[in-house]
């Protein structure tokens, strides 16, 4: 099937591919730079404002530790939903051109479809390529709910990191399907896994961010009033913009059970799917074991966290190992392990 001036639909396919990681770029840069201007203004700001307050603690006895809680309820409160809505020109760039790139993206995973007469989703290039766009579409829909545009500087760059290297890495020519992935389980079954996987993925940049927030906070609350003049390093300043650990941790346990459940309905979907393949539901192949490895983690992460025995930094830890896992699954087996449910589309 052929488009104009000889190109086909695939070619324009991935003409749009590189179009999207190119405006994704820029907007991981428009992202980059809200930050660092917000950072520095935040930091300057702070820097009077404490300064002030020392003057009025020292004739009326306000303590260091209440001057400190008071800036740290300014910093937790900054991306409420109440100032959400702070006009931010280069975060109101950044989403812009992050909804510019994801129309380009989903153009590219409909043309590829189109092209191929099946779901684009069938082997490790149109995987990364649908995955990546549903890792955008779940951000810039939670945005509607919740002012996440400090997760943009790491969703773009995630996205552009993955698209791009699955483009230069794993791109195939279109093929007719393997007859086991003549099924309407392949629309269902993959479809599912990708949209737990976009959801895994906002709840590892948020528990990556937590052990940052998380490690400023401890060196705060064991600094000691410092000599006057002397500027106290407490990690990278854009941190500071940043939502608690606390309330970063609270985020990302909902986008993990999100994603669990997904991932969950992903396990049994296989297996049914398996059984209609192959007449058995079950067979310890590579692939289902790593998938169910993959449960086995996320549950245990959850489990953990809800009995509060497992919160804080080794929560974040188990949401990393977890996502690790995912990443895992989908290069490494898919790649150097043979199987039945190996299709990564590579010769």
């Amino acid at each position: 099937m052929t488009a104009t001036e000889g190109l086909s639909l695939d070619d324009i396919s991935v003409l749009l591919v590189w179009t999207a990681i190119a405006i994704y770029a820029l907007a991981f840069i428009a992202y980059t730079i809200d930050l660092s201007r917000r950072s520095a203004a935040l930091v300057e700001a702070q820097d009077v404002a404490v300064r002030d307050k020392e003057l009025v603690a020292a004739g009326s006895g306000e303590s260091v530790a209440q001057l400190r809680a008071q800036e740290s309820a300014a910093e937790a409160s900054l991306y409420a939903r109440g100032s959400a809505r702070q006009r931010l020109l280069f975060a109101r760039i950044g989403t812009t051109l992050t909804w510019l790139a994801f129309l380009f993206h989903v153009g590219a995973d409909v043309a590829r479809g189109i092209a191929a007469e099946r779901v684009p989703w069938s082997n490790m290039y149109e995987f990364s390529l649908t995955g990546t766009m549903l890792i955008v579409a779940v951000f810039l829909t939670v945005l509607f709910r919740y002012d996440l545009r400090f997760l943009g500087s790491f969703v773009t760059g995630l996205v552009v990191l993955l698209l791009g290297s699955a483009t230069l890495a794993f791109y195939v020519e279109i093929t007719p399907l393997m007859d086991p992935l003549k099924s309407v389980w392949l629309v269902v079954h993959v479809f599912v896994a990708s949209l737990g996987t976009a959801f895994f993925a906002l709840a590892f940049a948020l528990s990556v961010l937590q052990l940052l927030q998380a490690r400023r906070e401890r060196k705060v609350a064991a600094q000691v009033e410092p000599p006057a003049g002397t500027v106290v390093k407490t990690g990278p300043r854009f941190v500071r913009l940043l939502p608690g650990a606390d309330a970063m941790e609270a985020m990302a346990y909902r986008f993990a059970i999100i994603g669990f459940v997904f991932w969950t309905f992903t396990l049994i979907a296989g297996s049914i799917w398996a059984n209609d393949a192959w007449g058995r539901y079950w067979g310890f192949d590579t692939k289902e074991v790593w998938t169910f490895v993959i449960w086995v983690l996320y549950a245990g992460y959850i489990h953990a966290r809800a009995t509060r025995g497992w919160r804080g930094t080794r929560s974040a830890w188990l949401s990393i190992v977890g996502f690790a896992a995912v990443m895992f699954n989908f290069t490494i087996v898919n790649m150097f392990f043979k199987g039945l449910h190996v299709y990564s589309g590579l010769s």
